[in-house]
Parts: structure tokens; sequence; C-alpha cells
């Protein structure tokens, strides 16, 4: 692989040349000075116990340091990742947190919640399977960036777990759908990166994630309540898992993936609700709600039938895969060329200029999450002054979480553009053999970083195939390990973190929560790394 730019390649001159190497010529220290933000960051939040935000403050701080003086840029690269964190990340996340709060102001999230009592057997082993799994997966299909996360751990709060607990369990439920959330975007955007087919891609992605699917609702079970509930619960886990499993890999192999995990998750959903009419588990009293206080919660409350609190949830489902459908995001889109940046970074490792195009979408995913949100108030009748009280707490709720957002991915955009990140892909990619085990960490970090595997595609996908050509492994399979890798970053990332707590009293406490989540993500992240093993060296 080059390190530097052949003197028979021509660029223009004003342009600013990535370095590889730029300390000493010493890719070790190159490495660990690249990857000094990241660790800052990663020790504020799971060390210090501080807040993302400061976490992601210090880590900027540290990458302008070293971008400036080591790297030599930083300039509009952080204003570009400051936009994009806008729109469309926080627009979509945002959207959709407003409609949660409408649901919650109406009284649609209490009937939703009424309902699932209802016709789900009461322990709290099974509401874990249904709410963390199968409709975190369905809401992670349409919208994604944290929403799930925030939503799905607010209902199983309600339902009596510890605010710790439920948003730990709920990240690591929300790994394996990610790859194919805000239907398939993050698919479509590798294809676009890579210039390799995205059909393909999703394939080979669905074929590395089948069995992460299948087994997370064991792995979470076994966190919960040990070996005695997975025995005690295991038909309901493999049919939640397996549906979720078979359905993804039966689609994305037909090259649907902008449905894979929508399909998935309403087909896991459905079935593991019409299971438990025919199977229920051994009463338990360990793991049974106390149901006196919902009860009482449903008396004081205003009458609303409870197959009313499935109207949101449909709703956006509906409106998000017509938006698409009709390709409503097209009306108004235009790409903007980010003024200083766009083509005048020149890329060593590619010998190749960098685009830097945002791309403004006034009628995107997160407007399509809105519409939605107004079609379930008239469909509801809220009230204007419901509305208003969900709208002051959306924001009252979401403005730390933008703040965070705009730290995290300005910090994305300025490790890459100065070639920082390129620094740390270079590094590893120099594994040799090695790689196909340790890529999966490249997708890993970018995640991290970016809080989306959508971003995180898009920062090391092309990294991916240009290490697979130098070692002439399979690019294809490496690219889409960059996206399977990278979900397993997606429970540490302080984006999905900072919006996961913003409805629960642990906000602040982002630390705690990546405590709890690191050392599941890494043995989780190191088993997407053996899977891309035997899928090179036995399956090949």
């Amino acid at each position: 692989m080059r390190t530097s730019v052949g003197e028979h390649l021509v660029w223009d001159k004003s342009m600013f040349i990535q370095p590889l190497v730029p300390v000493g010529h010493s890719l070790f220290l190159s490495f660990l000075l690249a990857a000094s933000p990241i660790l800052v960051t990663l020790f504020v939040m799971g060390v210090l116990r501080r807040p993302a935000w400061q976490a992601t403050l210090g880590g900027l701080l540290i990458g302008l340091v070293m971008a400036v003086g080591v790297w030599g840029l930083a300039a509009a690269s952080i204003s570009n990742g400051v936009v994009f964190s806008v729109l469309p990340v926080m627009w979509i996340a945002l959207s959709a947190l407003f409609l949660f709060n409408v649901a919650m102001k109406n009284g649609r999230f209490d009937a939703f919640r009424g309902w699932i009592l209802r016709h789900v057997p009461n322990d709290r082993r099974i509401m874990l399977v249904v709410l963390g799994f199968c409709f975190s997966a369905a809401l992670e299909g349409v919208a994604g960036f944290g929403t799930p996360v925030a939503i799905t751990s607010a209902l199983l709060i309600m339902l009596g777990f510890p605010a710790l607990d439920a948003l730990t369990y709920v990240l690591i439920f929300n790994s394996a759908p990610v790859a194919f959330g805000g239907l398939g975007i993050p698919v479509t955007v590798l294809g676009s990166i890579t210039g390799l087919p995205a059909d393909v891609l999703g394939a080979t992605i669905g074929r590395q994630l089948t069995p992460f699917a299948c087994l997370i609702p064991f792995y979470v079970m076994a966190l919960y309540g040990g070996w005695r509930s997975i025995r005690q619960t295991w038909p309901v886990l493999l049919v939640a898992g397996g549906s979720f499993a078979l359905t993804l890999l039966l689609v994305s192999g037909a090259g649907l993936y902008s449905l894979s995990n929508v399909l998935s998750s309403s087909v896991s959903l459905v079935v593991t609700i019409l299971f438990l009419k025919l199977w229920k588990p051994e009463p338990d009293a360990a793991h049974a709600i106390d149901l006196s206080t919902v009860e009482q919660q449903e008396k004081t409350a205003s009458a609303v039938p409870l197959w009313q609190g499935w109207i949101p949830w449909v709703t956006v489902i509906v409106v998000v895969i017509a938006w698409d459908a009709l390709h409503v995001a097209r009306i108004g889109a235009m790409p903007i060329h980010w003024p200083g940046l766009d083509k005048a970074v020149y890329i060593s490792l590619y010998n190749a200029p960098y685009a830097a195009v945002w791309k403004f979408e006034p009628l995107g995913t997160g407007t399509a999450i809105l519409v939605a949100t107004l079609i379930t108030a008239l469909l509801t009748r809220t009230t204007l002054a419901q509305f208003g009280a969900a709208l002051l707490t959306t924001l009252r709720q979401g403005w730390l979480a933008v703040v965070t957002v705009a730290l995290t991915i300005g910090l994305a955009y300025l490790m890459n553009y100065s070639g920082m990140t390129y620094t740390l892909g270079y590094g590893i990619s120099s594994a040799g053999m090695l790689f196909p085990l340790v890529s999966v960490f490249l997708g890993w970090i970018a995640v991290f970083l970016t809080g989306s595997d959508t971003s995180g595609n898009a920062l090391f996908g092309n990294l991916q195939v240009a290490a697979a050509h130098q070692l002439s492994l399979d690019p294809v399979l490496f690219a889409s390990a960059n996206s399977s890798g990278g979900v397993m970053g997606k429970m540490i990332s302080p984006q999905n973190i900072t919006t996961g707590v913003s409805v629960t009293s642990l906000k602040g406490q982002e630390g705690v929560v990546l405590a709890r989540t690191f050392r599941h993500s890494l043995v989780l992240t190191v088993s997407i790394g053996i899977v891309v093993v035997f899928q090179q060296f036995v399956l090949r």
C-alpha cells in the first residue's frame, strides 16, 4: 500500500495533502496520536464518568490540536460535520422524539403499554424480548439515530426495569438491526462510496449478521436472568431471534436490502406475539410485573382504547415507507459543495482529491417522521395544549443531544479530512493477513465517533476496499465487514447513549452507561471478526 503520492501524479498545488505517517516516519507513533481523540473521549466518558458532551468536547479539542499541530488541517471540516449532524442526523432523532412525546401527552403511549400488558404474558423477560428486541428493531428500520433506544427503554422503565438496566439491554439489542436501519440507508451509502453493488453488499451484510440476529435475544437474556431464564424462555427467544434472522437472510439475499429490517422486525414482532398465544413460560414471581400501579394509572388516565396505542408506530412506519417509495426526499434536494473543503484535500492513500458535498434534503426522513407526527396528532385528536407541551418537552430533552452529536460528528469530520482516520486505517490494514480479524474495528471506531452506521460506512468503507485489494482479499466482504463491525460500536457511541438517556433519569450519566456496554461491544465485535475470517478463508 502506498504511503505517499507518486511523482507522476498531478494535483492542484493549493490542495492540502494528507500525511499518512506525519510523526518521525513512525507508523506506530502516528497511529497513537491519531487515536488520541478517541482514547480521550472513551477515558472521559468511561473512566471519569463525565457527561457525553464533555467527553466529546475533550476529544474534539485534542483532535484539533493534533489536526493543526501534527497533520496540518482543521478549517472547514468541523463546520461541515456540525451541519451534517443537524440535518439529517438530529432532524431525524428530534422528529422521532417529538412523535414519542406526542404519544406520551395524548395517552397513546400508555395505551400501547396497556395493550402489550393485556396481550403478552405478565413476565418481564417476555416484555424485554417483545419490546427491547422486536419493537425496537421495527423503530430502527424507519428512524434509527438513537430513537429506538430512547422510546423502548422508556417503555421498559415504565414496566419496572431499572433505568440503567433497561438502557443497557436496549443498546445491546440495537445492534444487528442497525446495518439496515432507516430503510437501508447505510447500505446505500456504502455502495455509493465504494462503487460496489448495493444489493450484493446488502446480501453479504445479511449473511454476516444473521447468526447475531438469532443469538442476541439469548445473549441479553443471559445478562438479565442468567441460564435459568434462558432454560425457561428459550422457545420465545428462538422464535423472536430466529424469525428475524431468517427473514433478514431471505430479504437481504433477494436484493431488497432497503426493506430488510422493516420486514424482519415486523415478522418477528407479529410471529412472537402470535406464538405467545400458544405458548407461555411457567409463571415466575421474581419476574412478574406489579400491575397494581399500572392499573391505577389507567384509572386516572383519560379513557383511550388500547388499540389506539399502535397508531403512532404504525403511522410512522407506513409514512416513511411510502415516503421512500415515492422518492419524496428528492424534491428540493440539492448538493452543497462545502466552501474551502470540497476537493481542497488530497487523499494520499487513494491518490485522489477528497470531495466535501453536503446533501441538503428539506424533505428527508426527518421530515417524513414529522409528517407522521402531525398525522398521528390528527388521528388521535391531540389538543393544542398537548401538542405544545410535547414540543417543549422535546426541545428540553433534545438540546443537549444536539450539542453532543454536533461535537462528535465535528470530530469525525476533522479526523477524516485531516488524515487522522486514514492513518488509523493504514495502521490497522498493515496487520497483513490478520487484517480480516481486525478490520471490523475500523467500522467499530467510525460508528463510535459518528453514532451512525451510515456515517461509519462513508468514513471507512472505501478504505476497507483499498486495503482488501492491496492484500488480495475480497473487497465486497470487507466493505460489508465495515458495516457489520460498526453496528457493534453503536452501543457505545456518545450520540446513541445521549439520545437514549434523554428520556430517562440518567441524563448526565452517559459514562455509567458506556462502562456497562463497553465490554459487550468488544465481545460482539471480535465475534463479527471471527465470522469474517471464516467467510474469507473457509467459505471462499
